[in-house]
């Protein structure tokens, strides 16, 4: 029987710190040893947003203690890994360069290989550590940086069909709450409060949403909302109609974009049987996963969302990326950068700023 890989995966991108142990089983799928989240979001939600430097400051205290932690809970040590795996970007730099330092030291200390992992990559893979993927699918990565349509066409190879112009859908979503002073964090407080309100009630616009191809814009819905938010004066039976009346404006738009991505990949693949997976911090509203889940059984694709707890960012994903790209023999030496930008699609054109052909 061959030797099981064992990683340690390290994320610190934005503001979350956390270490994962993880091998991969033998039907492909991942064991999950130890998985620790150390989240900063009493340290951010004073000022409604994450604050880069305290972020920073958050990891550097905490990040060997969380470490620590995963090896105990894992039963695992240092020298029974295989390898080291850390965010090296996308995100904030002074964020990433801790875990990636601090990742880079364990690996040269042990003399075990080094993987610097895209922040983005973790994502698309993340549904591996529970379900067996086949190449190629379609992604659909939503997050507070980011909002795409990808194909997934194996480790390290990845097209984009379709981007956010402007605003990820995170972002909006965080700018929503901020507006209505829903609470921090931004997400899980609109879905809690459109719960309460008239998804009905505003009609808000839906940007370049009958423009060709899967490319999104959630700018002008924003401005949308603040406009809206302002003739409101604390009436709290407003703020939960517009909190849901964005949410299913966010919908109406990921329905009609993930229709044209799958006939994108339809046509580029020539699949008809095939895995949508959505994934990011976003992926764990309930009312995109079933707005999507309905879209699938509409026009027949299989969709796949990771747990809930693999949605956000977590070092499981980080370890797993590292265990596919050590296998793939992709390893990096200990002089890779951080980088604060890193498209999955070295290729694909940067889509940001008005006066983009879309």
């Amino acid at each position: 029987m061959a030797k099981k890989i064992t990683f340690l995966g390290i994320e610190t991108s934005c503001d979350e710190t956390a270490a994962a142990i993880i091998s991969e089983n033998d039907n492909g799928t991942a064991n999950i040893l130890s998985n620790i989240v150390s989240s900063q979001i009493e340290e951010h939600k004073k000022f409604g947003g994450v604050v880069p430097e305290l972020a920073a400051r958050a990891h550097l205290e905490n990040i060997e203690y969380i470490i620590n932690t995963a090896f105990k809970e894992s039963k695992i040590s240092i020298n029974e890994l295989d390898g080291v795996a850390a965010t090296a970007g996308p995100g904030l730099i002074v964020c990433l360069t801790v875990g990636l330092n601090i990742g880079k030291s364990i690996a040269a200390f042990s003399n075990k290989p080094f993987i610097g992992v895209n922040h983005l990559e973790g994502h698309a893979l993340s549904p591996g550590l529970e379900k067996k993927i086949k190449f190629p699918y379609l992604l659909l990565l939503i997050s507070g940086g980011h909002s795409q349509f990808l194909i997934v066409k194996d480790v390290n190879k990845y097209e984009q069909l379709g981007t956010t112009i402007d605003d990820a859908l995170g972002e909006a979503f965080d700018k929503t709450a901020k507006m209505l002073n829903l609470g921090y964090p931004g997400g899980p407080s609109v879905e809690k409060f459109a719960k309460l309100g008239d998804k009905n009630f505003f009609k808000l616009p839906e940007p370049i949403i009958n423009k060709a191809g899967c490319n999104l814009s959630f700018a002008g819905l924003k401005t949308a909302v603040l406009r809206e938010s302002k003739k409101i004066n604390g009436e709290n039976n407003l703020k939960y109609n517009l909190a849901a009346s964005f949410q299913n404006t966010i919908n109406k738009i990921l329905y009609k974009k993930t229709k044209v991505a799958v006939e994108m990949f339809r046509e580029k693949t020539k699949k008809e049987n095939f895995q949508l997976i959505v994934a990011g911090g976003v992926a764990a509203n309930e009312s995109i996963r079933k707005n999507l889940s309905n879209l699938s059984k509409k026009i027949g694709f299989k969709i796949i969302f990771p747990k809930v707890k693999y949605c956000g960012d977590n070092a499981a994903m980080i370890a797993w990326a590292g265990i596919k790209r050590f296998k793939k023999n992709l390893l990096n030496e200990l002089n890779i950068p951080a980088r604060s930008r890193w498209p999955l699609d070295k290729d694909a054109p940067f889509m940001k700023g008005p006066g983009l052909k879309l």
